[in-house]
Formats: structure tokens, C-alpha cells, sequence
């Protein structure tokens, strides 16, 4: 499945590697399917109603659906479920377009929408009426609840169940050329209000809603409901296998009742798995529209949510989210999964790619007493060490630097190995320095630590005559850009919990740190929005799209270099 979701092993035998591939249970149905000659061609879907953003619970549907047409030579279609006009816009058909294209789900022209087949569907409420499944009821949604029975007693009939074909027709024609109010009649699916399934009991299939619709715009006042409508648009794309999450595990009844009923040939099979969890993480759409009103973020993708939109701009990359969703495997049980999971697969994807700079995040100045005033010096640094011959930089060396506050103490504790009085050290890719002396403000902080330097050190020189245990960053403050940094932790109070039992969100209120005052190479300065770096001993930021200009670089932490998360734990 282009190693989208897949499981694998490896095994010795007769001394040669061989790799076993672990079916998930999809593509063992799907495989028995092909082998019984009831499918010939694979093709699946992601079916996102536009009525929000897309987070990373969805990534794993779109990742799976897309994996398993290109496993087997199929095709992916992108469907908007666009049913229902009340919550959705074309903002969000927008952005759901460009995550769905950012993760890597090619669907080329296959790009629909639901209510392109209002007309068939409205056919195929017709044909249900003709055939005695369907008819029109005025019971209003309070009294239809009522009849609708519980879990424990069956429902009761309608009083206008028994209502003749011709009586249906004639008003499920009026209802849609506009004549009743909202609410007043709907068309509901004859079956049985005894079954023990509540979705079989004479379920509403249309509605009368009197709104504008983002695609449609004014044609129809009357909408089909999801469960009615869903399979229409499967069976119409020709899709053969309708995976969904396992909340919609009770309404599969109904979707086979469609489409038999609509006797579509061919049609359909609908398999659910479950879905994926992440622990203390907000991803409930009413939730984010309340934090994004209430300006607690920074729009949909505020990079402290899990939207895809958000885990892009804050740095995330598709091939992390797909290994993300590797190690979560399929199944059919819900589970949840620990953030730190998500964490590591962002570290491992960007090693080997992310140039490694210094950056001085918290800077105190490092004046080098016996260095040349004028003198500017520089050294070619690799791009990223871990990899064989990598690209080099020039790297300014100059009299006054930028180090760390946390990189020098007055009176440091034991097997502290860094800057304090009398200690010398290592900076990094440079020379050796001694501390000498140190200034301070009226406050007593530490604002200028004098050094002096060893010339023979120079790094790459091949110098032995001693040795330091410290290496610390730097960068020259006459050369270095001025940037913004930004420090993202969880949104959530993780002690907590995400939600109370009213409702209400334990957030975080330290989820963001903005610094102002931080120092980076001037190798930075043309870096393109997205482009990603591991700043030294800090972590991978990313150059954020939205608020960089061409006078300020903003950059977001994307994730720090130390991880909870052991793979196989």
C-alpha cells in the first residue's frame, strides 16, 4: 500500500532475507473480494463534509483510502458530502482540497461533490416512493422521536405510513417545488419501526430547509439526509469499497437497504475500522470554532491545534504524518495514541533532511577580549554532520558573539561543564575560550561575559594539546539576524484532561512563548517560508508562512530534540 499503512517484518531463512507483509483485515476483504471475482477494479474514497478544517484523525482516512487504490491499481475519488448547507462553506471544500493534495492523495480529476447528483438522488427518492419504500410524514421531529421507540421498546407506525403511492408522489413533489415550510413534512424510508436497529426504523431521508447552498445556490429546498444519500454517491462513483470508522458500524443496515433497494449493480461494500486518538489534543470542530472565536488561537490553523492545516504550518511534513500512521496500524478496536508518537516521527523525518544551525534563543553577549576589533572570520560548517559529504556554509566569526544565558553561570553546580569563571570551553565549529570576567545590570543579571581565546584551537586545525568537556553555540552578534521565535507546547493543561464534565476546555495557559530577541546565522536570511532547520541544541523550527515578511523572520518550533516516545514501546 505504498508503505502508507502497512505492517512489516523481516525474517532469515535459508540465510537470505525475506520480508513478510502482514495483511490488515481491509485488504484481506478486499483481496477475497478480487479473488471471488466480485470487484475488478478498487475504488475508494474520502467523503469530508466541508464544514470545518481537517485534522490528523482524518489524515488516517485519507492516507488509507488513497494507500489501498494505489495498492492495488485502483483509483481514489475526493467526494464532498455537501447535504447539508446550514454549516458548510467553500473555505473549508478549499482547505480541505489543499491538505488532502499536501499529504500526497493524488485524485487527479476525480474530484466530486454530492450535490452534483441532487437530481439523482431526487430519483431515487422517487423510485422508492413507486416501489412502496418511501413515504412523505408530517409528524415533526419531537414526534417523530416519540415514535420512534428506545434501545428496549420498539416504535410505532406513523399515522401517514399508510399513505398511497400516489398521495407520496404527489406531495414529495411539492414539498420540493417549495409549497410546505421547513420542518412541516419530511420523507422517510419504510421499513420497520421494530427492527432492533434504531437506524432502520423508518429513517427521514429528506428534508425541506429553505437554505443557500455553496454549490447549488437556490435550486433545491429540499436535501437528502447523509445516511440516504451516501450510498447514492458510492454506487454512482462506481466505489467498491466504502471504508468509514466504526461509528458508522449500526448504520451499515441502512446503506445495504439503499442500495439493494435502488438495485444498483455492483454496488457498494461498506467496512469500518476504528479511529485514532490522540491523547490531549482538541480536534471536536465546535471546540476549535469556539477557541478561534474567542481569538484563544490563531485562526484553523493556529499551530498548537492537530489540523492538518496547523501541523503543515507549524512543520510538520507528509512523510512524518504517513509514518505516524504506519506505526498506528488498522484495526478494528479504538485505541489511543500518545502525541510523543506523532513527535518522534517528525524528529526521524528530519534528521537527515533539516540543515543544522545555531541559533541563540535567550542571548547574553560573549566578548572575546584578545580577538581583532575589525576582524571578521569564517568557517566552513556542514549543513548537517549525520550526513556524508553535506554541503558546507560560511559561519561569521567575530570579536562580540551571542551565547546562551542558560550556557554560563557566576556559581555553577556540579558537573556543570559550560561557561563560569575560570573554566574554558569549546564554541562549537570554532575555538577554544576561558572566562575571564563577566558584567551585570543594577539588577545583579548578567548582561556581557568576557573571554579570551586560544588561536591554536581553531576547530578543523587537528589542535590536541588539551581537551574540554563542554562545547557550547554561538553566533556573531555584528553578523547574526535578528528574528522571532515562538515555543509551542500542548494547548491542553495535560493534568487535566481535555474537557470538563460541563463542556469547557483546560487549556494551557503557558501553550506559547514568543521571543523576540533571538539571534540566528545570516545563513538564514533568504530562508523560504516552510523551510525547516534544527537550530543546535534547541530543536527543528520551521519559518512560518503567515506572519514572516521580507523585514522579519518568524520562526515555530516544530518540536524539541528530546523524545518520551521509544518505537515498540
Amino acid at each position: 500500500m505504498d508503505n502508507d499503512i502497512k505492517n512489516t517484518d523481516m525474517v532469515s531463512e535459508n540465510d537470505e532475507n525475506k520480508e513478510v507483509v502482514s495483511r490488515n483485515f481491509i485488504e484481506m476483504i478486499i483481496d477475497k473480494d478480487i479473488e471471488e471475482g466480485h470487484c475488478k477494479k478498487v475504488v475508494t474514497r474520502f467523503p469530508p463534509e466541508p464544514n470545518g478544517y481537517l485534522h490528523i484523525g482524518h489524515a488516517k482516512s485519507i492516507l488509507l483510502n488513497y494507500g489501498l487504490a494505489k495498492e492495488y491499481g485502483g483509483e481514489f475519488n475526493l467526494r464532498f458530502d455537501d447535504t447539508n448547507p446550514t454549516k458548510e462553506k467553500t473555505e473549508f471544500v478549499n482547505s480541505i482540497i489543499e491538505d488532502v493534495k499536501w499529504l500526497g492523495a493524488d485524485f487527479e480529476d476525480r474530484l466530486y461533490f454530492a450535490s452534483n447528483y441532487f437530481d439523482q438522488m431526487f430519483e431515487a427518492a422517487v423510485k422508492l416512493i413507486k416501489k412502496g419504500k418511501a413515504f412523505v410524514c408530517d409528524l415533526n421531529a419531537d414526534e417523530i422521536r416519540q415514535y420512534r421507540g428506545t434501545l428496549k421498546e420498539a416504535g410505532k407506525n406513523s399515522p401517514y405510513r399508510d399513505r398511497s403511492v400516489e398521495e407520496n408522489l404527489d406531495l414529495f413533489m411539492r414539498m420540493r417545488d417549495g409549497e410546505f415550510e421547513d420542518g412541516t413534512k419530511v420523507l422517510r424510508a419504510k421499513i420497520d419501526m421494530a427492527s432492533p436497529n434504531m437506524n432502520m426504523r423508518d429513517p427521514v431521508i429528506y428534508r425541506i430547509a429553505r437554505m443557500n447552498h455553496h454549490n447549488t445556490g437556490d435550486k433545491w429546498c429540499i436535501y437528502p439526509m447523509y445516511d440516504f444519500a451516501h450510498p447514492i454517491e458510492d454506487a454512482i462513483e462506481g466505489v467498491t469499497h466504502s471504508i468509514c470508522t466504526l461509528e458508522f458500524e449500526d448504520h451499515r443496515p441502512l446503506y445495504n437497504w439503499v442500495v439493494e433497494e435502488l438495485e444498483y449493480e455492483n454496488p457498494p461494500k461498506q467496512i469500518e475500522f476504528a479511529k485514532m486518538y490522540l491523547t490531549n489534543v482538541i480536534t471536536g470542530k465546535r471546540y476549535i470554532k469556539k477557541l478561534v472565536e474567542d481569538n484563544i488561537v490563531d485562526g484553523w490553523d493556529d499551530p498548537r491545534l492537530v489540523s492538518i492545516s496547523a501541523l503543515r504550518r507549524r512543520g510538520f511534513t507528509p512523510e512524518s504524518i504517513k509514518k505516524f500512521m504506519e506505526l498506528c496500524g488498522v484495526s478494528k478496536s479504538d485505541s489511543s495514541v500518545d502525541y510523543a508518537m506523532l513527535e518522534y516521527c517528525i524528529r526521524e523525518d528530519l534528521k537527515l533532511k533539516a540543515d543544522r544551525v545555531m541559533a541563540v534563543l535567550d542571548p547574553i553577549k560573549l566578548v572575546i577580549d584578545n580577538y581583532d576589533e575589525d576582524k571578521v572570520e569564517y568557517f566552513d560548517v556542514p549543513n548537517n554532520q549525520d550526513i556524508e559529504d553535506s554541503p558546507t556554509r560560511k559561519v561569521p566569526f567575530t570579536k562580540e558573539l551571542y551565547i546562551e544565558r542558560e550556557d554560563f553561570m557566576i556559581e555553577p553546580p556540579k558537573k556543570y561543564f559550560r561557561l563560569f569563571p575560570g573554566n574554558e570551553v569549546r564554541l562549537m565549529q570554532a575555538y577554544f575560550v576561558t572566562c575571564t570576567s563577566y558584567e551585570t545590570d543594577e539588577n545583579g543579571n548578567v548582561t556581557v561575559v568576557h573571554c579570551t581565546y586560544d588561536p591554536e584551537t581553531r576547530s578543523g586545525s587537528g589542535f590536541t594539546g588539551r581537551k574540554v568537556k563542554g562545547t557550547i553555540h554561538w553566533v556573531s552578534a555584528k553578523e547574526a539576524l535578528k528574528v522571532q521565535v515562538r515555543l509551542y507546547e500542548n494547548l491542553v493543561d495535560e493534568e487535566k484532561g481535555v474537557y470538563n464534565e460541563d463542556g469547557t476546555m483546560n487549556l494551557n495557559p503557558d501553550s506559547i512563548k514568543v521571543l523576540d530577541e533571538c539571534y540566528v546565522e545570516p545563513y538564514l536570511k533568504d530562508a523560504e517560508k516552510m523551510s525547516k532547520f534544527q537550530f543546535v541544541r534547541n530543536g527543528f523550527f520551521c519559518v512560518d508562512y503567515k506572519d514572516t515578511t521580507e523585514d522579519k523572520l518568524v520562526f515555530n518550533r516544530i518540536v524539541s530534540l528530546k523524545s518520551s516516545y521509544k518505537p515498540g514501546k
